[in-house]
């Protein structure tokens, strides 16, 4: 610790065919070397346009870089073989003890020579360990081909800083574009605030003057969205498969909000690494007593009686597609022999959280809800129902779902770029900076499914359902359309297995993005109508 070392031989090697071609392989796929040290992670920094600005941080180095030779078509592989680190400390002034603030590298490919026969104690001409700086020569890089002798040398500066271990992770954060990120964060909080006072004024109006209107009239008839009381509340086909999305959708909607909300006081440190996902899955663990209990709740409002299986497919639906997509992406990972692969017994610990505390869980809320006194709706339901009349185009139920989904991904979808160059263009990402994303979504999706439920209750349509699950639910689709387009647009990747896992991590994060905004639209238009219709003399 703080002790200088310039030009250190770590070790030598001269390539067989096997190693040379495996090299190539690597630096042809960008793959990248990680290492930690203090439990930080290994960073490259790199100088933004604008000199005075911090740099940002890239996630660990190349493995190495390839180069076009001139006038021919021949690609040429070169190894970094020469790391210059830099470590940053902060040292107390009493105790002259230090503390690790940051952990960068500089990597460079150096084709080392020296005098005779390489051995241990043979010193390097390019590389002087007693000198300030080592000499790096880029124009005679280390090639990467069979027979070459290749050696790996490092250098170590470390510099004080000011920063205190309270704060070491801040600059990791700092992203390439900071003040646009905060800037669309602030301007989607600023439109959605516009547009909830504008909804807010506009639909109390109506509304206020449609009950006025309707408790006046001597006939009880009315118009309107008044016309179809008595089937507004009719129980929906597929009520059993409505009551598990929605029993899934709130055990997300709990699981996320307890994690934005650790997140969002700092409890879910960076320093603490694997902490987000363990978190993740023990909190969607527990909330299956929430889960159960919904569906339950929902299944008896809907005179059902089979709570039991809606309780088993509440508990067994979402997990089993999950867990059988990552069982597919797990074995091409194991298929290409890559460390990423989750082992055997992780698997097992999933399954017993799953089979061992999950289920039990949502069963346990499941019989809870069917306990409880079934809601009682504010109207009375026909025995006949009630013939709707023919819609205008645009209340065309696949055209108003489809058109619902925009404004709650257009809340998201820059916040979804950063996360996905956060996953895979090795940026860092602040965790905290969703909470308030998250509080936009869900006001956007509550907003626009009320809406657009009220205008087609106006039109006399009252199969309003599962259109307020799928109209907020619908952006999920865009979300997907524009992780597509991400991957055409600012990835390169060419191998097929890295394409599966793309996608396939996609679908999942979609099917779950469905699920719980579709649940938002759904709380909110079904707390709507019983309310509106709570409001009128209906005999």
């Amino acid at each position: 610790m703080r002790e200088p070392q310039m030009c250190n031989v770590a070790c030598w090697i001269t390539l067989g065919k096997k190693q040379a071609k495996c090299l190539k392989e690597k630096i042809k796929d960008e793959y990248r070397v990680n290492m930690i040290l203090d439990n930080l992670p290994l960073v490259v920094p790199i100088q933004r346009e604008d000199r005075e600005s911090p740099p940002i941080y890239e996630h660990g180095f190349h493995v190495g870089l390839k180069r076009q030779n001139s006038g021919s078509k021949e690609e040429k592989y070169f190894i970094h073989n020469h790391l210059a680190f830099t470590v940053k400390y902060h040292r107390d002034v009493q105790t002259d003890m230090a503390r690790i603030m940051g952990f960068e590298v500089k990597p460079f490919s150096i084709k080392h020579e020296y005098e005779g026969q390489w051995s241990n104690k043979t010193r390097l001409i390019t590389c002087d360990p007693y000198s300030k700086h080592t000499v790096v020569n880029s124009n005679n890089p280390q090639e990467v081909e069979e027979s070459k002798e290749i050696v790996f040398t490092y250098d170590v500066e470390f510099q004080e800083s000011d920063l205190k271990w309270a704060s070491r992770w801040d600059a990791y954060l700092l992203m390439s574009d900071n003040q646009v990120h905060w800037f669309s964060i602030l301007n989607s909080l600023m439109n959605v605030l516009l547009f909830s006072g504008m909804v807010a004024i506009k639909m109390s109006r109506a509304l206020y003057g449609d009950i006025s209107k309707y408790n006046e009239l001597e006939t009880q008839e009315g118009t309107g969205w008044k016309l179809v009381h008595g089937d507004v509340f009719r129980p929906p086909s597929h009520s059993d498969l409505l009551c598990i999305y929605v029993g899934t959708g709130v055990q997300f909607l709990g699981m996320i909000l307890v994690t934005m909300i650790f997140a969002f006081l700092g409890f879910l440190s960076p320093s603490n690494r694997g902490v987000l996902m363990t978190a993740m899955l023990l909190l969607w663990v527990f909330m299956g007593l929430f889960g159960g209990y919904s569906s339950a709740r929902l299944c008896k409002m809907f005179k059902g009686t089979e709570w039991k299986r809606v309780a088993l497919r509440t508990a067994l639906m979402f997990p089993a597609i999950a867990f059988a997509i990552l069982f597919v992406l797990n074995g091409l990972i194991w298929g290409q022999k890559s460390s990423g692969a989750v082992p055997f017994g992780t698997m097992f610990a999933l399954v017993f959280l799953w089979f061992g505390i999950s289920v039990p869980l949502v069963f346990a809320g499941s019989y809870i809800g069917s306990k409880n006194p079934a809601m009682v709706d504010p109207v009375k339901t026909n025995e006949i129902p009630r013939q709707i009349p023919e819609q205008a185009w645009y209340m065309n139920p696949a055209f108003s779902v489809l058109i619902g989904g925009v404004l709650p991904f257009g809340a998201v979808f820059i916040e979804l770029f950063f996360i996905l160059t956060s996953i895979w263009l090795n940026q860092f990402y602040f965790l905290g900076l969703l909470f308030l994303v998250f509080i936009t979504l869900v006001i956007t999706c509550a907003e626009i499914t009320v809406v657009l439920c009220y205008f087609q209750l106006c039109s006399e349509d009252y199969l309003w359902w599962w259109r307020s699950y799928l109209t907020s639910g619908s952006s999920a689709l865009y979300l997907f359309l524009y992780a597509t387009f991400y991957f055409y647009t600012k990835l390169e990747i060419t191998k097929l297995v890295l394409a599966i896992l793309y996608f396939g991590y996609v679908l999942i994060i979609s099917y779950a993005f469905f699920t719980f905004t579709g649940t938002i639209g759904f709380c909110a238009c079904f707390w709507f109508t019983r309310l509106i219709y709570s409001s009128v003399k209906i005999d």
